[in-house]
């Protein structure tokens, strides 16, 4: 049995978190056992799945198996940036510079704020009535 080179890493955004699996192949890219185009829809999407890769010069040299889970399409396509670009640097460290001056390393840490009793949404108040 031969050993399989794999490089892992997480990626967060909001409430979507990525698992990303990086294995020396052609440049196929696998999200939940879907095919990238069958996946995500838009071409923003895609595009924002495929920053870091273009950016390293890596587009074509992995396969990437991508597990992903929570928030909505446009927060997995941020967790799963995140994820690669992560993943590129357990790869090779000389990467992670020119990742992190695109800001591809760092977490998008904005999250929705809570509701608050009394509101009617996090900020929102009841419409004020003088009688």
């Amino acid at each position: 049995m031969s050993e399989q080179i794999e490089y892992y890493a997480t990626g967060r955004r909001k409430t979507a978190v990525a698992r990303v699996y990086l294995r020396p192949g052609n440049g196929k890219i696998v999200i939940n056992k879907k095919d990238i185009n069958e996946y995500f829809k838009t071409v923003s999407q895609k595009t924002l799945v495929m920053q870091p890769l273009l950016l390293t010069g890596y587009a074509d040299k992995f396969n990437i198996l991508i597990k992903v889970k929570g928030g909505g399409l446009m927060a997995q396509a941020g967790a799963i940036r995140h994820g690669i670009a992560q993943a590129l640097v357990h790869f090779n460290i000389e990467l992670r510079q020119k990742l992190k001056q695109a800001g591809y390393l760092r977490r998008d840490s904005r999250m929705k704020e809570r509701k608050k009793y009394g509101l009617k949404g996090a900020r929102r108040r009841p419409q004020f009535s003088k009688r």
